[in-house]
C-alpha cells in the first residue's frame, strides 16, 4: 500500500479553522486515516493551519508548522523465550515564528485549540525577546518545492506480536542452529514502523507523506570449547521500507552466527603502518564523514577539516559520489526537505573534487550561498570508483589489501571534525597475501580524515546500502595500527 502526496490544499481564515478543527477533534480519525494511524491528513492540514492563522494574528511576520505521527511495534526475543513486546504511538505539532528576523520555536503534543493557541503564542513571546539574525527566515520562493513526486515511501507492515515474535524466533534459532559453537544469544528482535506529517509555511509551501521502516536484527554469541574458552559476539539486520524485501530470518541469523565463529580466537597485532580494508558498512561511516565536513553548520562555524574546499581536491581522481532524493522506495528520499525545499539529484563529488556541499535555508545564507535541499540530512549517497570492476567482490578488495588490516567493527568516537584526526577502537581480521591470517581485536586505528579521503585506493563492488548511504568496502592506503 503506498500513500499519494497531495500538493493542493485550501486555505481557511481563522475562525473557520478553529470550527474544522473542533469538529475534527471530535471525530479523532476524521477523514479517514491511512492504516495504523489515528489521525488522517485532513485533520493535520487543518491543525497547521489553525497554529499559521493564529501566529499571523498575533502579529508574526511568518510562520511554519508541522504536524506529524508515528506509531510503530517493536518485539524482542532472548534463547527462545518472548523478552519485550513494546508499541510506540507519538503525535507532535512544532510551530516556528518569525518576527521579522527573529526566530522564536515552540511544541506540543495537545492537539486542542487551546494548547495550540498557547504553544504558537509561547513561539511567537520567544521570537519577540531573541536577537536579530539577518540569516533567519524561511526559503527564497525559488527554492519552494511546488511539485512533491510519489516515491513509494509508505508499506505498513500489519503484523501481529505474536507473528513478530515468531519472526525473530526463526532468526535467532537459524544462528543457533549454525554450529554447536553458537552458545549463547543477546537477542532477536522485529521492529514495524510508520509515520506521517503535513506541513505549511506563510511563504506557500504545503505538503507532507507518509512512510514506513522495518527490520529484523540479531546477535549471537560464538565460544571456544574449554573451560578458558574465547567468546565473541557479532550481529547483522535487516531494514527496508518494505517489509516484503527484508532478508529471510534464516539469512540474517546464519550470517550473525558466521561472523560470530569468526571472530573466535581474537589476538592483538604489533603496533605498524600498514593498508586498512573498511568493511562496507563501516565504509558508509566514512562516507558520514565527509558529510558532516562539508554540512552547512560546521562550514559556517569554520569548524571543519575541509573548510573552502568547494572546487577543490577531497579524494582521488577515481572517486565520484552522487545524491538522488528522488528513488522509489529509497530510505533516504524525499520529495522535498523540512523547509519544504525542492530535492533534486546533483553530482556531490567528481573526479575527487568537491562540487557540492549539504545546505539548509539559514546555514547557505551564513554562507552567502544557495539552499541545497538538505535541511534534515543528505539523501540516497552513492560512493563509487571509475576503477571499480564488476568482479572486485570482498575477495577481490582482500586481494587488493595485500597484507593488512581488514576492519569489520569500530569502537569509540575519536573523530576531531575540526583537524581531521581520527582514532577509534577496531576489530577484523588480519590479512598476508590477500588472505585472511586471523582475528584481532583490542586494536586502536589513527590518521587524519584528510589524508584518509585522499588516501582512498580502491572501492570495491559489494556495495552495501547503510540508511541514506551506499557504498562498497574502502580500502585506504595507509593507516596507524596500534597493538601490542
Amino acid at each position: 500500500m503506498t500513500s499519494k502526496t497531495r500538493s493542493s490544499t485550501s486555505s481557511t481564515s481563522g475562525g473557520k479553522a478553529k470550527n474544522t478543527l473542533q469538529a475534527a477533534e471530535q471525530q479523532a480519525a476524521s477523514g479517514q486515516p491511512e492504516q495504523g494511524f489515528s489521525y488522517s491528513r485532513d485533520f493535520f492540514e487543518n491543525l497547521v493551519d489553525t497554529a499559521l492563522n493564529h501566529a499571523k494574528k498575533l502579529g508574526a511576520s511568518d510562520a511554519a508548522a508541522e504536524a506529524s505521527e508515528g506509531c510503530g511495534l517493536s518485539v524482542s526475543v532472548r534463547k527462545g523465550e518472548l523478552e519485550n513486546v513494546e508499541r510506540n504511538r507519538d503525535k507532535s505539532l512544532g510551530i516556528t515564528v518569525y518576527v521579522g528576523q527573529k526566530r522564536g520555536n515552540a511544541s506540543t503534543s495537545d492537539f486542542s485549540v487551546a494548547a495550540i493557541e498557547q504553544t504558537v503564542k509561547a513561539a511567537y513571546d520567544i521570537a519577540r525577546f531573541t536577537a536579530e539574525d539577518k540569516a533567519s527566515g524561511l526559503p527564497a520562493d525559488r527554492d519552494i518545492a511546488r511539485d512533491h513526486p510519489e516515491l513509494d515511501l509508505f508499506h505498513p507492515w500489519v503484523i501481529t506480536s505474536e507473528e513478530a515474535a515468531r519472526i525473530a524466533l526463526q532468526c535467532e534459532a537459524a544462528a543457533l542452529r549454525t554450529s554447536r559453537r553458537i552458545t549463547n544469544s543477546e537477542g532477536a528482535g522485529v521492529s514495524a514502523q510508520q509515520s506521517h506529517f503535513f506541513s505549511a509555511h506563510t511563504k506557500g509551501f504545503r505538503g507532507g507523506y507518509a512512510s514506513s521502516r522495518h527490520s529484523l536484527s540479531v546477535a549471537p554469541i560464538a565460544s571456544s570449547p574449554g573451560k578458558n574458552g574465547d567468546m565473541q559476539r557479532d550481529a547483522w539486520y535487516s531494514s527496508m521500507r518494505d517489509a516484503g524485501q527484508l532478508a529471510s530470518p534464516e539469512a540474517v541469523g546464519r550470517y550473525a552466527a558466521e561472523r560470530a565463529l569468526a571472530r573466535l580466537k581474537s589476538r592483538k597485532v604489533k603496533t605498524t603502518e600498514c593498508p586498512v580494508l573498511f568493511e562496507s558498512p563501516l565504509a558508509a561511516g566514512l562516507l558520514g564523514s565527509f558529510v558532516q565536513a562539508v554540512s552547512g553548520g560546521a562550514l559556517y562555524r569554520k569548524s571543519t577539516f575541509l573548510l573552502g574546499s568547494m572546487g577543490k581536491a577531497a579524494f582521488p581522481k577515481h572517486i565520484d559520489i552522487t545524491e538522488d532524493p528522488h528513488l522509489h522506495k529509497g530510505k533516504g528520499s524525499a520529495p522535498f526537505d523540512e523547509e519544504g525545499v525542492k530535492t533534486r539529484a546533483r553530482t556531490v563529488v567528481d573526479a575527487g573534487v568537491v562540487r557540492g556541499y549539504f545546505l539548509s535555508t539559514y546555514s547557505a545564507r551564513k554562507l552567502g550561498m544557495r539552499t541545497t535541499g538538505n535541511a534534515g540530512g543528505s539523501h540516497n549517497l552513492v560512493m563509487t570508483s571509475r576503477q571499480t570492476r564488476a568482479r572486485d567482490d570482498l575477495d577481490e578488495m582482500l586481494r587488493k589489501l595485500g597484507t593488512g588490516l581488514f576492519v569489520t567493527e569500530l569502537m569509540g568516537q575519536g573523530v576531531n571534525y575540526v583537524t581531521g584526526d581520527y582514532s577509534r577502537g577496531a576489530s577484523g581480521f588480519w590479512v598476508e597475501k590477500g588472505q585472511i591470517a586471523f582475528p584481532v581485536e583490542e586494536i586502536t586505528i589513527a590518521g587524519n580524515l584528510k589524508d584518509m579521503l585522499m588516501g582512498i585506493q580502491a572501492v570495491g563492488a559489494d556495495a552495501y546500502n547503510y540508511g541514506a548511504k551506499t557504498v562498497g568496502s574502502i580500502l585506504v592506503n595507509r593507516m596507524k595500527v596500534a597493538g601490542s
